[in-house]
């Protein structure tokens, strides 16, 4: 099946699937505010996924466990296991639908089917502290409403109806609804199906005919994996490469909640749970000493890391021991921080996608954290290519955004260079938006993009209306030198100085009163003038003499580079580097514009008042 087709049926499933979910939460009017409806709806919707995942197997599983009671064997969780097909199973006689033949025990005989899942799914479960949603929901008359509603049809979330991909996108379609109801950071823990395709391409572009031929043996990371959707869409497009991919992912996640989606989205696939991890990444790194083949990550843009602070420095200060040595940001921006986490957690060989705003490009003057980051990845050669997107791409936000390719193992091709493309006008317009995300990329345009990355040339390459733009520039290009300039300051007669100006002993300003008869002489102070100082700029490959020769020595003779004070900085001024200027039209050509415009309205004034 073709991405596109995937993307398509991936949209019906989820829009389907929400709609309905998001209707069963009209069940809670009254009892719970529009922003509570998460706490009830997504715990529900783990637990039927578990439910109609087992269910084809429930029969077997009870029957194996009565078989070990009769045999007196409490050491069972391998056997159980092994009749569930899962890696977790429940031992409740009841079904989940089951419930509903006992309305007046339905919260008891509740409590009593979810206890008897494995221990790995009530763990998953206390994350969502449902235990008191159900006490809630039985004091007010509405558990077996609920039930009733997720056991429909309509409801039914069987492996052979939705995908693990599917499904996880549709956990976070929900939690992006409820996340928008109360203003929170809607949105941010999802990156749509499209974007992580291409992402997942220009991953593996560089050795996929190695990947055919050898076959996929790989490690994947996510340091801000919410549901854990670029895990699986990553895998996903290994699997297409080889079918008998052997891959191992692991993620990180804050949040309690989508922690739990992510963690019971792996337990369903078969993969090992246990390697999704909770915790903040920055201030406690669940992985520490751990590296990977891949990494692939959209942590969240403007977040200060103020909670993270004393942590975050004492990492700073193990220098190259630690995983923030290369620098700190400002506190109000995390960004940064999680690259260079995932930088610290490459392989020699390996590569990383992560997506950023546009401030770690050009943010920081030379000298501080964010300018040092970039020089980190610079001058170590480990920035491959920035592929900006177009508007409008994300659910939360419709800032510009940048795709950031970080690898340890340029190819010879690539060394000491870096690949820009603009791919922001390669997008096509969604039927309906779906938040802010107005626009996504079809395979046309994926194709597009990569098409360019491949070329690794300065050229546009176009497609219809599609347009992607790609340049090569060495590493160079974005390290700077701001020098300290220094020149003296002129002094009048009177002793004031000025900076570099002369004033006229004649100027009426300073026409001094005659002095009384009766004034008594007074001395005159003498300052001596202090130079003054400037700063500039100067590109790292120019030569700073010639540049001095050239923009400043014209209007300061004496001046003279203070060296001690000379900073070195990188900056990667994207924009500037696709600038297309536009001529001003004429002013006779506006004169006409405007003339015409006055016309139309003269009669348009006309019909108006007849």
């Amino acid at each position: 099946m073709s991405t596109e087709e995937l993307s398509k049926r991936t949209t019906v499933n989820i829009q389907e699937k929400a709609n309905l979910i998001w209707a069963i939460a009209d069940k809670l009017v009254g009892t719970y505010k529009p922003h509570e409806y998460g706490n009830v709806v997504l715990p529900m919707c783990v637990i039927k996924r578990f439910s109609d995942v087992l269910a084809p197997t429930k029969q077997k599983v009870l029957d194996t466990n009565a078989q070990l009671d009769k045999r007196g064997l409490t050491v069972k969780a391998g056997f159980l296991t092994q009749a569930s097909g899962f890696d977790f199973y429940n031992l409740s006689p009841f079904t989940l639908d089951g419930l509903l033949s006992d309305a007046e025990n339905i919260a008891d005989n509740f409590r009593s089917y979810l206890n008897h899942f494995s221990n790995n799914v009530i763990d998953i479960l206390e994350k969502f502290d449902f235990d008191k949603e159900i006490t809630k929901l039985d004091n007010n008359g509405i558990l077996y409403n609920v039930i009733q509603e997720f056991c429909s049809k309509k409801a039914y979330m069987g492996l052979d109806a939705i995908t693990a991909v599917d499904m996880g996108y549709i956990f976070e379609e929900l939690v992006r609804k409820f996340s928008e109801s109360y203003d929170e950071q809607a949105g941010a823990h999802f990156t749509a199906r499209d974007i992580i395709y291409l992402m997942a391409e220009l991953l593996v572009a560089p050795k996929r005919a190695d990947l055919q031929d050898e076959g996929i043996t790989a490690t994947m990371y996510d340091m801000a994996m919410g549901t854990s959707q670029m895990l699986d869409c990553l895998s996903e497009k290994l699997h297409e490469i080889d079918p008998n991919a052997n891959l191992t992912e692991f993620g990180q996640e804050l949040n309690e909640q989508t922690f739990a989606i992510a963690k019971a989205n792996m337990l369903i696939k078969g993969g090992d749970a246990e390697n999704m991890k909770h915790g903040n990444t920055l201030s406690n790194d669940m992985f520490e000493g751990f590296t990977f083949d891949y990494i692939i990550s959209n942590p969240p843009f403007g977040i200060e890391w103020k909670n993270e602070k004393a942590k975050v420095e004492d990492e700073h200060r193990k220098g190259e021991y630690g995983r923030f040595g290369a620098g700190l940001p400002a506190i109000g921006d995390s960004q940064q921080l999680f690259v260079l986490n995932g930088v610290a957690k490459l392989k020699d060989n390996g590569r990383m996608a992560i997506i950023q705003n546009g401030s770690p490009l050009f943010k920081g003057d030379a000298g501080s954290g964010e300018s040092n980051i970039r020089g980190y990845l610079l001058e170590n050669d480990w920035l491959e290519a920035i592929v900006q997107i177009p508007n409008d791409m994300f659910y939360n936000t419709g800032i510009a955004t940048y795709i950031w390719i970080i690898t340890k193992d340029k190819s010879a091709e690539r060394a000491g260079k870096v690949q820009l493309i603009d791919a922001s006008k390669c997008c096509v317009k969604r039927r309906k938006p779906l938040g802010n995300k107005r626009n996504e990329f079809d395979e046309t345009c994926i194709a597009l993009i990569m098409r360019a990355y491949n070329a690794f040339s300065d050229d546009t390459y176009t497609d219809g209306d599609l347009v992607v733009e790609s340049k090569v520039k060495d590493n160079e290009d974005f390290k700077y030198r701001k020098i300290t300039v220094e020149f003296p300051a002129v002094e009048t007669a009177q002793g004031n100085t000025l900076r570099g100006y002369e004033i006229p002993e004649t100027s009426a300003c300073m026409v001094a009163a005659e002095p009384s008869p009766d004034d008594k002489p007074k001395s005159k102070k003498t300052a001596k003038p202090k130079p003054e100082k400037d700063t500039e700029i100067i590109p790292w490959k120019d030569d700073e003499q010639e540049y001095m020769a050239k923009n400043v020595l014209p209007f300061q003779p004496k001046a003279k580079i203070v060296e001690k004070q000379t900073k070195v900085g990188y900056e990667i001024p994207f924009t500037r580097e696709f600038y297309k200027y536009v001529p001003l039209e004429s002013s006779d050509k506006i004169f006409a514009h405007l003339k015409e415009l006055e016309a139309r309205e003269s009669e348009l004034m006309n019909k108006i008042l007849g």
